[in-house]
């Protein structure tokens, strides 16, 4: 899979910009502030319809115009595509696969396969549990795009739960009972979207999990031990990687407890929810597209690919926190929301583990999770259960990478996951554009040309640095400089 043709009207700083692209390796070299990593942005929007830079799209439209258009041909095998998205901040943005418009911008997910390696990528090691789950989601849907409308579902449904305990907290506030009528049913299309979201991340950690510690020792030149670990905040969910340490652990903090006397905050994420109404569909039309969709055939019996937002309740914290009433907590009240008392029990908790490990157990092991906190998420007017609550913890020589990793261990980490992504992708023949953005300019030689030699074999390569010189020589190839607007081939 590679690019043949991008072109922008008014995205960012190009009013115009049409730009021809060959297979292999294209460096794009230029002073910072010159658009070097706008082109990589757009490129990035084509792929996920979302920026790795910015929340919403208005910042994409170039200052003073209504809106922006992207234009992107992609070729895979002998067959090829053309994607135009018109960005409309404030509205729907508008999609048109091969000149013919779709009703849906997701429709488009995932026919264009990338890669992108960044300097905000050091928050996947360093930053908040929004950004491992945001990871996990993008390459969920990178490697079966049809499953884009689980991913509106679950926000949607999300959005909706958690009005409705909201105004229902407000109005027991204020003397009364509150309408709660409702909750049983969002409780369960929560749980069933949740289920599969869950599903998918599970089986996602457990394929990762090698590749990251491989790509691991190749970045760093070291073989030190790696792990990953998934916890939810789901009782009794399965957990890969689960002997893994997490900053908890090691610091004797509890979950939520950000170490700073501010304890836990409910805050959204920064990642917004598609506009559209997702209805259970394929996600990728490829008959009119020219090139098949990944998944277009029968769901495959894992589920790999629910790619949730991290949704409207999502804590901006360390770690998932613990609240009474959830199982699993060290002092946790084992009672439930109620009062009725929890689903233990002698042999219970061994029970209901073995049952979550199918879709249908997760989606009862959630529904029993948000029975148990009712009284809390009334209280707080927020989903206390879910995936949208929990995080990929990382680890390296047996403690947790966030907060005793180096910098240059946390960029080495960061990198093994790009290139562990880049590497299942490859294996689901799936064989993604990488996009390298101003990525060299933060490591050392070493680690230049490991990194170098292992993406050199991606059948299309675009790199962006402010110095020639840091692009190593193992990525030689196609040059343009970027300066003031202007994209220009120099070699």
């Amino acid at each position: 899979m590679h690019l043949t043709h991008l072109s922008l009207t008014d995205f960012r700083s190009y009013p115009r910009l049409d730009l021809l692209l060959e297979p292999g390796v294209t460096a794009f070299v230029g002073a910072n502030g010159q658009g070097k990593t706008n082109l990589i942005e757009a490129i990035g929007f084509v792929a996920t319809l979302g920026s790795h830079r910015v929340a919403n799209d208005a910042p994409l439209v170039r200052e003073g115009c209504a809106e922006a258009v992207v234009r992107s041909r992609i070729v895979r095998g002998d067959r090829a595509a053309l994607v135009e998205i018109q960005i409309m901040p404030g509205k729907a943005n508008r999609v048109r696969l091969n000149r013919a418009p779709l009703q849906r911008a997701r429709d488009v997910a995932g026919l264009l396969a990338t890669v992108l390696f960044a300097p905000e990528d050091l928050a996947l090691v360093k930053g908040d549990p929004a950004e491992r789950r945001r990871f996990l989601d993008e390459l969920l849907v990178a490697r079966s795009p049809r499953m884009a409308a689980v991913q509106a579902d679950y926000d949607r449904v999300l959005k909706q739960r958690s009005a409705l305990l909201r105004t229902a907290g407000a109005a027991r506030r204020a003397g009364s009972r509150g309408d709660l009528r409702t909750l049983e049913v969002w409780d369960r299309h929560l749980a069933d979207h949740g289920a599969e979201l869950l599903a998918a991340r599970l089986a996602l950690v457990e394929e990762l999990r090698p590749r990251v510690c491989s790509a691991y020792a190749a970045v760093a030149g070291e073989d030190s031990p790696t792990d990953l670990a998934y916890r939810s905040s789901v009782p009794d969910a399965p957990r890969p990687g689960a002997d893994a340490p997490d900053e908890a652990t090691a610091t004797g903090l509890t979950r939520g407890d950000t170490g700073n006397g501010t304890g836990h905050h409910d805050t959204a994420s920064d990642r917004p929810a598609g506009n559209d109404t997702a209805d259970g569909s394929s996600a990728t039309s490829s008959a009119s597209s020219g090139i098949p969709a990944p998944d277009a055939a029968a769901p495959r019996d894992t589920p790999v690919a629910p790619a949730v937002g991290a949704g409207a309740d999502a804590p901006n914290d360390a770690t998932p926190e613990v609240v009474p009433g959830v199982p699993g907590a060290a002092g946790a009240d084992r009672t439930g929301g109620d009062g009725t008392g929890g689903a233990g029990g002698v042999g219970g908790a061994a029970r209901r583990a073995a049952a979550a490990s199918t879709r249908a157990g997760l989606a009862e092991a959630i529904l029993a999770g948000l029975a148990e906190v009712r009284s809390q998420e009334i209280e707080r007017g927020v989903t206390l259960v879910g995936p949208h609550r929990d995080d990929l913890l990382l680890s390296l020589k047996g403690r947790p990478a966030r907060g005793y990793a180096s910098h240059g261990e946390s960029w080495s980490l960061a990198l093994a996951l790009r290139l562990a992504s880049f590497e299942l992708l490859r294996a689901d023949d799936r064989e993604p554009v990488l996009l390298l953005d101003d990525v060299f300019a933060e490591l050392d030689a070493r680690r230049r040309a490991r990194l170098g030699t292992l993406v050199a074999q991606a059948e299309q390569v675009l790199v962006t640095a402010a110095v020639g010189a840091d692009v190593p020589a193992e990525l030689a190839g196609t040059r343009f400089e970027v300066a003031a607007g202007e994209v220009r081939r120099v070699g």
